[in-house]
């Protein structure tokens, strides 16, 4: 294990072998989206010169994950994680093999084409949430950092690999090379991951019903402020940010002597200024704070949006795509560290989940408004007013919603002693009270505690609902009620406790007044039983 100087070293996590052979086949991963993405846009071009055709193949490859990583992120929470991962590595090695079947056959539409990169999409979506589960488990928490900020690195990197090789294919041998070797180094990333040795723990008390971990999944996520907030800034950045991606191939075509090497260059030019940047990352983070570090990237980006729309040369646009990558590994790499920071790991995958469903969502969206607004304007046009309105948005976003610098001890706690019962309900929902007894003068004080702070805890936790109970008759009577879905889902919010829970547990405590703690009783709510 590395000691404690080297995990400030942006590289450290390479120095221990299981994340250097993982991180490969990221690496390789993200060589073959990227590869796709090019070969997908450049081919569209060709088909048609609509821009909201162009912008759409965008839309295609970026929408999967917005509809379907809610879900994935559930599997990837109650299935093993390994063979997990290597199935989503097969399914993108398919569809690459369909994509090059149909370009060799010369039978591609610009509906096939994305309706093929929508397929593909498909596995980026089941791909991400899982692999983002999987980084915090192979380094320790001081180099996850350092860790997320190499994943960062790998997707820019491929940034430059994959559209130089996909460039370089094109122009020698045509897109459906390109597809051909997705397929073959998607295959190759899946052999890799056969060789990693992964014991699968099952939860004793069994998986959870899909539903059920969406359902808390998604509670997790809106019950908490951190992470709403992180969610919201990088809806907006990726919203904004995405116009320059999604019309950079219309872009590429307008400058003087613009072709596929200029698009190819462009891109290479907005991974290495993302490379680049991560080596600054580290004494970044010591010397601004997450708000302060985001609405510079923010600021970053709409400059080098600003200058693309102004310039049709090259030897202008080289450098405005050097800033924006800078801009897009600073600001997704701050809240990437802040979420994965604010999540404990038997939510991990859903959380990142729903955080990489709020990046794609934003740019499909996003790349559909902006294809549109560029086809009843100009695409010059179209930069600028991404440009403006994405710093005023981060601006107004962390006003709105400043960051409150206080992070949760995650820790896990299994200090509360799980109930034994004879026959547990096999159906039913379950409903727990627990009674306090304060001091009236201080019931007010005990009420704000259980609302803003009681009551999102138990929801992160799963409960299907909370109600805080006043005794008319008693004034320092409260009795909180917690509805569970099953007895199983009960008993696992026993094993979901953090240091956190522990202290606000304690501070619930103070407000009791008696030597006996507060009395608990749990019934099953017999309306909710199937009739047999």
């Amino acid at each position: 294990m590395p000691g404690p100087d080297d995990s400030l070293s942006p590289i450290a996590p390479l120095r221990l072998p299981v994340f250097r052979m993982l991180w490969t086949t990221w690496l390789m991963a993200n060589v073959c989206m990227w590869m796709n993405d090019v070969a997908a846009a450049w081919m569209m071009t060709s088909l048609t010169t609509s821009p909201i055709w162009v912008a759409l193949v965008q839309t295609a490859s970026t929408l999967p994950v917005f509809l379907l990583g809610l879900p994935s992120g559930a599997l990837a929470d109650n299935l093993d994680r390994k063979r997990y991962y290597l199935v989503t590595q097969l399914w993108v090695a398919v569809v690459a093999t369909l994509l090059s079947v149909v370009v060799f056959l010369g039978v591609v539409t610009p509906a096939l084409l994305l309706a093929l990169t929508f397929a593909n999409g498909i596995g980026l979506a089941l791909r991400w949430p899982v692999f983002s589960a999987i980084v915090p488990e192979l380094v320790p928490r001081a180099q996850l950092p350092a860790a997320l900020g190499l994943n960062g690195v790998s997707m820019n990197a491929s940034r430059i690999i994959g559209p130089l090789l996909a460039g370089a294919l094109i122009a020698s041998a045509g897109s459906a090379w390109v597809f051909l070797l997705n397929a073959v180094l998607s295959l190759g990333a899946a052999i890799i991951i056969t060789r990693w040795h992964r014991e699968h723990k099952p939860n004793p008390l069994g998986r959870e019903r899909l539903m059920t971990a969406m359902r808390v999944g998604w509670q997790y996520v809106t019950q908490s402020y951190l992470l709403k907030g992180v969610l919201l800034r990088i809806w907006i950045f990726f919203f904004h940010s995405t116009a320059l991606l999604a019309l950079l191939a219309l872009l590429a075509r307008g400058m003087q002597g613009g072709g596929a090497g200029t698009f190819t260059l462009l891109l290479a030019s907005m991974g290495a200024g993302a490379i680049v940047a991560t080596a600054f990352l580290p004494r970044l983070r010591r010397r601004y704070s997450r708000d302060g570090l985001v609405q510079r990237g923010a600021a970053l980006q709409g400059l080098a949006m600003a200058a693309m729309s102004l310039t049709d040369q090259v030897g202008v646009a080289v450098p405005a795509m050097f800033l924006g990558g800078a801009a897009w590994i600073t600001t997704a790499n701050t809240l990437s560290v802040s979420i994965q920071m604010g999540l404990p790991d038997w939510v991990r995958a859903r959380g990142m989940s729903i955080y990489q469903m709020a990046i794609m969502g934003a740019s499909a969206s996003g790349a559909a408004l902006w294809g549109q607004i560029a086809t009843w304007t100009s695409v010059p046009v179209t930069l600028g007013i991404a440009a403006v309105s994405g710093v005023v948005a981060m601006a107004l976003a962390n006003r709105l919603m400043p960051d409150a610098g206080l992070e949760d001890d995650l820790t896990p706690k299994r200090i509360f002693p799980a109930p034994l019962i004879e026959a547990p309900p096999p159906q039913g929902h379950v409903m727990v009270m627990v009674e306090y007894l304060v001091d009236p003068a201080r019931a007010p004080e005990f009420r704000s505690l259980m609302v803003n702070e009681s009551r999102r805890s138990r929801l992160r936790h799963g409960a299907l609902s909370w109600e805080l109970l006043h005794d008319i008759n008693d004034p320092g009577r409260f009795v909180e009620v917690i509805v569970d879905e099953s007895w199983t889902d009960h008993l696992r919010r026993f094993d979901r406790v953090t240091a956190t829970d522990v202290a606000l547990r304690d501070r619930k405590l103070a407000f009791h007044l008696g030597e006996a703690p507060p009395r608990v009783t749990r019934c099953l709510m017999e309306s909710t039983v199937r009739a047999s």
